[in-house]
């Protein structure tokens, strides 16, 4: 210790003063830290920014100022929104006397007319920085706000005004604000451009979510890629609101019950309002989309958690009302979570987990959402005994099949007598015999909804995970049999692990991986090649493991479409295909989540062209053969197992042929 402070090696204390302080202003911290405030800089975060200002307006719509809101992608990938609603006030802000309450929203965090003093009863923006964030991190932004018959004009770079607020005109027909911006490219990178089809699935879902509301969509054909089923132009208004989506969503599936439970109700004490639409589906293959305020809850949340509560609670008592004694088993799990499920809310200071906003935390929403769901539940169910009946009778089906499945511990192929139960997001394949069959495991549950819409339903099947698995090579039994995801891919392999492997009881011809191609993905492929590897090895031996090969980038060039699977393959590609002065749009997939199901079935899951690596060990029917399994085991332990000296180790004698190590 003495030497830490005696030492003469020890750093000059000086060089540590007030000027080592850095104090970032304004806006300079989004631009130096953009995931604090939008997740990230890959393309999901790109769209955030679009879904900042459709918030916005939209928050204007359900507070009843808007009924039309105007999206349009434009030529040079900059989108442009308007609305007709009220107007962002343009008057000298009273705290800030030099710049306009425009000014101090669009250049100020947490400023904004949603933390108080009426102005919004509800709404998605809560905490007062997405359009400033938007600002920030636009190469440019162009604001127009139609205020009392005025026109008012403002335009910003990177959170910077160019100029002042300048009136333009009269505008005696027009009311509103309009935002045209551009995401900066040093911030996202120079290829990422908006998804014209992503931009317009996140506008028709708001038109969904509210009934009122008429949005007019435009794009620019030139950046619409080839095969992209976007439209140039569209008018989206759904007057059933959330049945409309359901339906959409189903399409023309077999449903257990005769009509979806769908309705809308206003929460206690003027909180707000929730409306639902559920059904569900023959073949199991569910879903839950929620929704807080028009923003979407893709972890769920409070909300999911008292519309849920609602509906197993109704569905126990109608069943002890009408003497159905098995009623009292079932779970959550047996009624809903192969359900069709839409529910969308409404209310006050709604709690959300971080600004992306993805899950709601609000605990008053739980009680909220379950009183005004439950009555009209049970009067769903009583109107229409002989609909509550057929969907009792499954929901018992599926509680008794679960208790069997828990019992016997065995997994026996889909007959054309007996439907089988699938474990956790199985999609499964119509084909009845193992002939020709393939089961996709897939990296998330984007990726998941992606590649069921991309599938070939008769011989493909589909089971997404959540994130890596277990490493089961440094975990014990118990925590191995103890782990869900794995647990799903035993029961929809069907084969047994280790001493019970039984190939005859293998559900499918192929077991093929598919993850993102990157560093996690590559990781998670590993993960679950060990599984297997040490879990089902004959499953390997006898050629049934294999992983897909999805692309890293997309080139469009000359009106075609490329697709490369690395950095070498797309200079390949490039040397080959540009010509002359061809300027090539190269863009960079960030996961198999942002492939649309229709590219992620042209470049990895059609039988006809995609291609597969197969996963093969050691033969150990010679010698050469036993010591390379041998080694093969020793490399899997050294890379994979418990003791993290061997890994260090393998990582130091390596380290000397790596040219470019970026840490």
């Amino acid at each position: 210790m003495a030497d830490l402070f005696e030492g003469s090696t020890a750093p000059d204390v000086k060089d540590y003063s007030a000027n080592s302080i850095e104090v970032l202003e304004g806006l300079e911290p989004v631009r130096h830290r953009p995931g604090m405030y939008i997740g990230g800089t890959d393309e999901t975060a790109l769209h955030h920014l679009v879904a900042e200002i459709l918030d916005n307006s939209m928050d204007e719509a359900v507070a009843g100022y808007a009924n039309k809101i105007d999206i349009q992608v434009n030529a040079d990938y900059s989108v442009t929104i308007i609305d007709n609603g009220r107007g962002i006030p343009v008057d000298p802000h009273p705290k800030y006397p030099d710049k306009s309450a425009l000014e101090v929203i669009l250049t100020m965090l947490h400023s904004g007319g949603k933390f108080g003093g009426g102005a919004y009863k509800v709404s998605g923006g809560l905490h007062g920085v997405g359009l400033s964030v938007v600002n920030a991190l636009s190469e440019k932004l162009i604001v127009e706000i139609a205020r009392d018959r005025k026109l008012y004009r403002q335009e910003y770079s990177k959170g910077y005004p160019q100029g002042p607020l300048e009136l333009i005109g009269n505008a005696p027909n027009r009311r509103g604000t309009s935002i045209t911006f551009k995401p900066d490219p040093e911030i996202f990178g120079a290829t990422a451009n908006l998804q014209p089809n992503r931009v317009f699935r996140m506008a028709r879902s708001k038109a969904f979510l509210f009934k009122g509301i008429h949005i007019n969509w435009k794009c620019a054909p030139e950046v619409i890629g080839e095969g992209e089923a976007t439209p140039t132009e569209a008018e989206l208004c759904f007057p059933n609101g959330l049945l409309d989506f359901l339906n959409y969503q189903v399409g023309a599936r077999a449903t257990i019950n005769r009509r979806p439970f769908a309705g809308d109700a206003d929460l206690a004490n003027d909180e707000g309002k929730v409306e639902w639409a559920i059904t569900w589906p023959e073949d199991e293959n569910g879903f839950c989309n929620s929704y807080c305020n028009t923003v979407v809850t893709p972890q769920g949340g409070t909300h999911e958690i008292g519309f849920k509560t609602a509906l197993i609670r109704g569905l126990k008592e109608y069943g002890d009302m009408a003497n159905i004694k098995k009623v009292s088993a079932i779970t959550a799990e047996d009624f809903l979570s192969d359900a069709c499920i839409m529910l969308s809310v409404f209310i006050r200071d709604p709690q959300f987990q971080g600004q992306t906003k993805d899950k709601l935390t609000s605990t008053k929403a739980i009680r909220l959402v379950e009183s005004a769901v439950k009555d009209s539940f049970d009067h769903w169910l009583s109107s229409d005994p002989e609909n509550a009946s057929a969907l009792i009778e499954y929901v018992i089906e599926r509680a008794e099949f679960r208790k069997k499945k828990k019992e016997e511990k065995v997994q026996n192929r889909k007959s054309p007598t007996k439907r089988l139960r699938l474990p956790g997001k199985l999609a499964d394949c119509s084909h009845t015999s193992t002939k020709d069959t393939e089961i996709f495991i897939v990296e998330g549950d984007s990726a998941g909804g992606s590649a069921k819409q991309g599938r070939d339903r008769m011989t493909q099947a589909i089971l997404p995970l959540r994130g890596k698995i277990l490493n089961v090579a440094s975990a014990s039994l118990d925590k191995i049999m103890q782990n869900q995801e794995i647990k799903d891919m035993c029961e929809a392999l069907g084969c047994g692990v280790k001493e019970h492997y039984n190939e005859d009881n293998l559900r499918y011809e192929k077991i093929i991986i598919m993850t993102d191609a990157d560093v996690d993905g590559a990781h998670i492929a590993s993960l679950l090649m060990t599984f297997f590897y040490q879990q089902m090895p004959k499953l390997i031996e006898n050629g049934h493991l294999f992983i897909a090969t999805p692309p890293l980038y997309k080139i469009a060039v000359g009106g075609n479409n490329y697709y490369a699977l690395d950095d070498e393959d797309k200079d390949r590609i490039l040397a080959k295909v540009v010509k002359g002065n061809q300027k090539p749009d190269i863009s960079r997939f960030k996961g198999l989540g942002e492939m649309s199901a229709q590219q992620l079935k042209e470049t990895t899951m059609d039988k006809k062209k995609r291609m597969l690596l197969r996963v093969m060990i050691p033969s150990t029917n010679t010698e050469e053969g036993k010591e390379e399994a041998f080694e093969t085991r020793r490399q899997v332990e050294r890379l994979m197992g418990k003791n993290p000296e061997l890994r260090f180790k393998f990582i130091i004698e390596r380290a000397k042929f790596v040219d470019d190590l970026d840490i």
